[in-house]
């Protein structure tokens, strides 16, 4: 196969960036997204000239750093991460646009990395349990009823990609926060401090900078984890809930 390839480059936070031409041949179906892009590199490292700098670890769908817009939507053409996205859901000689994620509080480091730092200080605002050091508890003196249990299951698959951010028009974090707040205000290790939890946890993502929801789902529907939207609806009701409780 053979790509043209539109990528983003931008050298650092406060330089401007621009689209750069490359073409690509070689490319076998079976490459992944990112192999794909170690292709481009190798040839312009055997130039003497910069490669693309793309975020990246695990390649197994797990970690979300190889967070990246291609041709307008978050990781790709298929639901799943960019290490996920294979070559063959594109066509011989097209034309693929890469570029970062767009959002004020995800600000360009280098090209498609971006700084997501800000959902590690959403995390820190209020995304654990308090519990006292010692041996671990047997596991059935706090039994979890199995519908909450999947549940909080089902929201802790979120791997903190930022692609709901991404997708979002406003660029909001709410799938993510709701997820993170979500996962513990559903087990009973988590409702000593649910109320508190939710109130930190979204108060610090709006003084980063995020955007509000508007219920247009996108979020979801990007989303490689398929975290549903039913959480935002829960965060909120405990948003709400908590935010009458007189402070202690």
């Amino acid at each position: 196969m053979k790509l043209h390839l539109k990528v983003w480059r931008q050298a650092g936070p406060q330089d401007a960036g621009k689209f750069e031409d490359h073409t690509v041949e070689g490319v076998t179906p079976d490459m992944s997204f990112l192999e794909m892009l170690d292709v481009l590199n190798d040839r312009l490292a055997s130039q003497g000239r910069p490669p693309v700098a793309f975020d990246h670890d695990c390649r197994e769908g797990i970690c979300g750093s190889c967070s990246m817009m291609i041709n307008g939507k978050a990781h790709g053409p298929t639901r799943g991460t960019t290490c996920q996205t294979y070559m063959r859901n594109f066509r011989d000689g097209q034309t693929v646009v890469i570029e970062p994620w767009r959002a004020r509080a995800f600000p360009v480091i280098c090209d498609l990395v971006v700084d997501r730092s800000a959902f590690d200080r959403i995390q820190q605002a209020g995304g654990y349990v308090s519990v006292n050091t010692g041996g671990a508890p047997d596991g059935n003196c706090l039994p979890v009823p199995k519908d909450n249990a999947e549940r909080a299951m089902d929201a802790a698959q979120c791997i903190g990609c930022g692609a709901c951010v991404a997708a979002c028009k406003n660029a909001s974090a709410m799938l993510f926060v709701a997820a993170k707040v979500s996962h513990l205000g559903l087990l009973p290790q988590g409702q000593p401090e649910r109320s508190r939890r939710v109130l930190a946890m979204v108060a610090k993502m709006d003084e980063e900078g995020f955007g509000n929801c508007t219920n247009q789902y996108e979020c979801e529907a990007v989303c490689p984890k398929a975290i549903s939207a039913d959480f935002i609806a829960r965060m909120n009701r405990d948003h709400l809930g908590s935010a009458m409780i007189p402070a202690e």
